[in-house]
């Protein structure tokens, strides 16, 4: 009897210290801290995380209050950015919300604005339409001098961490800066010797980046276009065309050749408005450094690799028995 007097006194000041605690008003904020909530950890080992990482001081005091309030359930594991100085009731909020529950998304080469979107709006945990809104932020495409309506080509293609609820602005920042990052100084040099803007150079990239399946080949694949618009020939990408339709499509038909767009580069010479994806920097480098061979065409074989020609003869010639190839093997 008396064990459980002193017992329940004990728990009252406990609850009594928590309810002090959480109620002391707000505490100056830090920097942002990072805690890691195991799958299927009780509440308790919650707190020790929170207490160890020092985002609190009583990991004892804080679950007494959790509880109380009726709290101390149903929280979401995973890792988290908070910021220093929360109160209680914050970081409880964020422990039962997910708020800043940090999402790791990937965002592979060759992504357009129609693939990025709605990866990155599932990931932040925001309306598709506001990264829509953040990829066409003024600001940040007068920073890089970009002429079209949106930011496609400069969202580098990379694996990010957001915390969940990171607004679309933020994280397409983010992306945009890694591509900042990736550009070299020295690369300005090569431009001026090209006589190309960075803006041609990443979106003949992006379309290197559309067309290449193996890695060596990507110099040559850029060798080829340069030599095209050395020429004034039409570049005749077919990913261009791809990307005027909207939509992928396995192959590209002749009636697709037709389309209007500024994107389509059998009717419109030299490179289109603008990139057509985000490509990686080995696709940069290639745009930028284009292999020294003097072909003008090339067809791609269904394993990947491509045939590269001089002539329009023996490209035709090279088409040919390409056709022959796919009719024996659909014979086998």
């Amino acid at each position: 009897m008396r064990f459980g007097s002193r017992h329940s006194t004990r728990t009252a000041c406990i609850v009594a210290a928590a309810m002090l605690l959480a109620g002391c008003g707000k505490r100056p904020r830090g920097p942002i801290g990072r805690v890691t909530v195991p799958p299927g950890a009780p509440f308790r080992v919650a707190a020790d995380s929170l207490a160890s990482e020092g985002f609190i001081r009583w990991p004892r005091l804080f679950r007494a209050y959790a509880k109380l309030r009726g709290r101390d359930r149903d929280i979401q594991a995973g890792t988290y950015a908070l910021q220093y100085g929360m109160g209680y009731d914050e970081l409880l909020h964020a422990l039962q919300q997910g708020v800043g529950l940090e999402r790791r998304v990937t965002i592979p080469e060759g992504y357009a604005l129609r693939d990025i979107v709605p990866v990155l709006a599932s990931a932040l945990g925001v309306p598709e339409e506001s990264v829509r809104v953040a990829v066409r932020d003024s600001a940040m495409r007068s920073e890089l001098h970009v002429p079209t309506e949106t930011l496609e080509g400069y969202l580098f293609p990379d694996t990010y961490i957001f915390a969940y609820g990171t607004p679309a602005r933020q994280a397409v920042r983010e992306m945009v800066d890694r591509f900042e990052q990736i550009w070299q100084p020295a690369w300005d040099a090569q431009l001026q010797k090209l006589s190309m803007s960075r803006n041609e150079i990443i979106t003949l990239a992006s379309i290197i980046e559309k067309e290449a399946r193996l890695p060596e080949e990507r110099p040559v694949i850029s060798a080829v276009y340069h030599n095209r618009l050395h020429k004034h020939m039409l570049l005749q990408a077919d990913p261009t065309v791809q990307y005027a339709l909207g939509e992928h499509h396995d192959r590209v038909l002749y009636k697709d050749l037709e389309i209007d767009s500024p994107y389509n580069t059998y009717r419109h010479a030299g490179l289109p408005p603008g990139p057509i994806a985000s490509p990686g920097r080995a696709s940069i480098e290639a745009a930028l450094f284009p292999a020294h061979v003097p072909y003008l065409f090339f067809v791609a074989h269904p394993d990947g690799h491509h045939e590269f020609r001089t002539t329009f003869k023996a490209h035709k010639e090279a088409r040919r028995e390409l056709r022959q190839e796919r009719l024996r093997r659909a014979r086998d």
